[in-house]
């Protein structure tokens, strides 16, 4: 309590007394009626909390902050600094006779929560954990531990040496609450700011999963020496005894009856919620023991299995123990937050901001020595540790017991407060700031194949989103022929949609720094879908010795998952992105699939970090097994350009034919729309350019002609010459090459683009992605039996997205113009 500004030496926390009646003859509750007097203001408060932790999300979501911010933010409203300055308002929502409620409440529904995040960590991948994960979360702890000390007494010294006095539970928790990181909230921020397939937030989720538990093991080991009397040793060496009954008995037993229900299918709602006895059984077995309840809600969570059991439970509790449970406990530390002591005890307050700031470099300073050990950039550096600093409801639990226990006056208390608020909130903006994924990678970097080398590695991002279309992708990468001399390095993105909050929680997608062929970086979404696609790539991997494969799942809001497609893809350098046609062949047609594919697509072609390719596969075909005729149809530009270049690497391949179909167009209505790029240094007209873009398709055709058909019998080049009216005499010339019979038409996304009568094609084409030419040769009515591969190139303009790319189109001008 505090008098003329200061604290007590003998410091406790602040009692509040109330009024209440006896009823004798109620032989339940021994006080007045709890469900007439205590319900209706339990509601008023849920209501209150659910509401200010909504509002204050819909602000600050747009700015990517956590949940975990909001929900605060809303406790801190509550305080006496803010609401509790008006008369009437604290009363009515947090009356005293209310506040034991209410705490009950939240901790009954904070051990939920405890519970989710034990069941969304995997304690598989704990274990598997690399050596530099683990030398990050060990630096990530020790070095906020020992400086912690210091912060410690020079937070007393600001305190005028008048706070609590030092003791060892104080240092205890003071390091506690600086060293843990929230698992939970760190992966929903690396989601939302679309870094969670990068290396830095692959480190980072790592790092954080070995911090959060480990963090649990220190709050069990804590939690027992923070009670007066007792025998805290015997609490911890039962407490540890407990948890590795479970592991070692509970979790094999657990395993197997949730393996043998979920084969059977027999699961439903009843089977779910007895599954949550065990929750309550552990935390009971743990707070009897003397730990802290969550803790036992912590390891039960943690020893079930992962995957879809573990998914049907989120899918039950998620929504409401995150969205109503949740904001209650963090708006329990709100009417004990008093921002008063911050200046009542010194005359200025930017000595304790300043003491705020200094809370958070610990984190940052043990990431820097890490990284400067391991040769990562500081900008790596210092991005990991800012994220290393997220922090999460352990902490506010930290904070809460050590209130409890008297060990945090009011003025530690609400510098604790501040500091987890402070360094939760900075992670986002100062990431945006400081971390840029992209700038790591050089704008030279060959990002086309038609620039790669012919015996330089081919990189290709294959992304899928189910089994079949992962067979197509094969037959494809089969066909590129890949050798010692020119490997190919397949990364296959197996995409699952978010559909809720919490979902991508499941499996971390922990990447290798050595990743073999055949090594598999995470597994999400349906197992057996996953599993069949990894067995198809190990049958795949061991008929070629020259290809390389990883495989991983990125789990994203289809609305945004072409950004995470685009992080991976910088990750592993590919020249390459295979995407699959939305829809599928069944029954002879293409029938949809998901609509929601085709709009992935679209996204995808925007602005890629390289080259990018849509197959719509029509039964293709395993090259051991059936040989491949490929047609090129080529009209000129930078995409028919980059289709040829990899075509012509299909080409070398034994079981392959290749035939390059050169269209000359003509007409009178083949000139160009007049349309100009207005740059700061030149005026640059498009028929300037198309000058220059024939003088590289000549080029181009000529190189062709002179290394690959004169060198090689399965090669044949030939030129039609197409007459542009109406444009009703492409699907005729098309008929007419139809007619020779392939198995794979390759050809480039802005065939004929510049063409004017193209132009007025595109807006009446059902697949635009695929451009005219693709669209007729996809379309159901042309009758067209032949797979089809249409090809972007990436080029610079579309990669920065230039100002006038509305009346541009970016992909008339090619790399080499640049």
């Amino acid at each position: 309590m505090t008098s003329e500004g200061n604290v007590t030496q003998n410091y406790i926390p602040e009692l509040a007394c109330y009024n209440t009646t006896f009823d004798l003859n109620n032989k339940i509750w021994r006080s007045d009626n709890v469900i007439s007097e205590r319900v209706p203001l339990l509601s008023i408060q849920i209501a209150y909390n659910v509401l200010a932790s909504s509002f204050f999300h819909h602000i600050l979501k747009q700015f990517h902050l956590p949940l975990t911010v909001a929900q605060m933010l809303g406790g801190v409203l509550l305080s006496s600094s803010f609401l509790g300055r008006i008369p009437g308002v604290f009363q009515m929502i947090y009356r005293p006779e209310g506040i034991m409620t209410v705490e009950t409440f939240a901790n009954v529904g904070i051990m939920y929560y405890v519970f989710l995040t034990g069941l969304e960590m995997n304690s598989d991948t704990i274990l598997r954990s690399s050596k530099q994960a683990v030398i990050i979360a060990v630096a990530s702890i020790l070095i906020p531990t020992l400086v912690g000390a210091g912060f410690l007494t020079l937070q007393h010294d600001l305190a005028g040496g008048s706070s609590l006095p030092l003791t060892v539970k104080g240092y205890m928790f003071w390091c506690a609450i600086l060293s843990v990181t929230s698992f939970p909230v760190l992966a929903r921020l690396l989601s939302d700011l679309k870094i969670l397939y990068t290396r830095l937030g692959k480190d980072a989720l790592t790092a954080a999963m070995l911090i959060d538990a480990f963090g649990w093991v220190l709050f069990a080991l804590f939690i027992p020496y923070s009670h007066e009397g007792g025998k805290p040793l015997l609490s911890v060496i039962c407490t540890l005894l407990f948890i590795v009954f479970c592991f070692c008995v509970v979790r094999p037993i657990l395993a197997r009856v949730v393996e043998h229900r979920m084969r059977s299918e027999s699961w439903n709602s009843s089977n779910l919620l007895d599954v949550m006895i065990g929750l309550f059984v552990c935390a009971y077995i743990t707070d009897l023991l003397g730990a802290h309840h969550t803790v036992g809600a912590f390891v039960y969570g943690l020893i079930l299995p992962s995957g879809k059991f573990a998914d049907l439970l989120l899918e039950m509790l998620d929504d409401f123990v995150a969205a109503i449970i949740v904001p209650v406990y963090f708006a329990s530390f709100g009417f004990r937050l008093n921002l008063e002591s911050i200046w009542s005890e010194n005359h200025t307050v930017l000595l304790p901001l300043f003491m705020v700031f200094l809370l958070a470099i610990p984190k940052i300073l043990s990431s820097l020595l890490v990284s400067v050990y391991y040769g990562m950039s500081l900008r790596d550096g210092v991005g990991l540790g800012l994220l290393l600093n997220t922090k999460g409801i352990m902490a506010v639990i930290l904070i809460s017991i050590a209130w409890d226990k008297s060990i945090l006056d009011p003025y530690a208390f609400t510098i604790m407060i501040l500091a987890v608020l402070f360094m939760t909130t900075v992670v986002s903006p100062f990431i945006n700031a400081i971390y840029k994924p992209k700038l790591r990678f050089k704008q030279t970097q060959q990002r086309t194949v038609q620039k790669l080398w012919s015996e330089a590695e081919l990189r290709v991002a294959a992304c899928v989103h189910n089994s079949h279309q992962a067979l197509g992708m094969i037959y494809v990468l089969e066909a590129t022929n890949a050798t010692r001399t020119s490997p190919l390095h397949v990364s296959v993105l197996h995409l699952v949609e978010l559909t809720r909050r919490g979902t991508g929680l499941l499996v971390a997608q922990i990447d290798n720094s050595n990743v073999q062929a055949g090594s598999s970086e995470g597994q999400y979404g349906s197992q057996e879908e996953f599993e069949t696609i990894c067995n198809a790539l190990i049958e795949f991997g061991e008929e070629y010795k020259a290809v390389r494969f990883d495989t991983s799942s990125i789990v994203a809001t289809y609305d945004t998952i072409h950004q995470d497609i685009y992080n991976v893809t910088e990750e592993k350098r590919a020249n390459l992105i295979l995407l699959p046609f939305h829809k599928q062949l069944s029954s002879g047609e293409l029938v949809t699939t998901n609509t929601a594919f085709c709009d992935i697509n679209k996204n995808v072609l925007q602005a890629p970090p390289c080259s990018v390719g849509i197959l719509v596969n029509r039964g293709l075909r395993s090259l051991s097994t059936a040989t491949m005729s490929i047609i090129v149809i080529f009209i000129g530009g930078p995409d028919d350009r980059e289709a040829l270049s990899v075509a012509w690497r299909m080409a070398s391949h034994s079981a392959t034919k290749l035939h390059l179909i050169r269209l000359l167009v003509s007409g009178t209505e083949v000139e160009e729309g007049k349309v100009f790029q207005n740059d700061s240094s030149e005026v640059l007209s498009t028929e300037m350019d198309s000058v220059m873009q024939k003088e590289l398709d000549d080029e181009h055709i000529f190189h062709f002609r002179h290394k690959g058909l004169h060198n090689n019998d399965s090669i044949a080049y030939s030129e039609m010459e197409l007459m542009l009216e109406t444009g009703e005499e492409t699907p005729l010339i098309l008929n007419e090459i139809d007619k020779k019979g392939c198995d794979l038409y390759i050809l480039g996304q802005g065939s004929g683009k510049n063409y004017t009568v193209f132009q007025r094609l595109l807006e009446w084409c059902d697949s635009p992605e695929l451009g005219v030419m693709g669209d007729i040769l996809a379309s159901t009515s042309f009758g067209s039996n032949s797979s089809l591969l249409v090809v972007q190139q990436y080029t610079m303009e579309r990669k920065s997205k230039l100002r006038c790319r509305s009346i541009y189109h970016t992909n008339n001008i090619s790399d080499e113009i640049l």
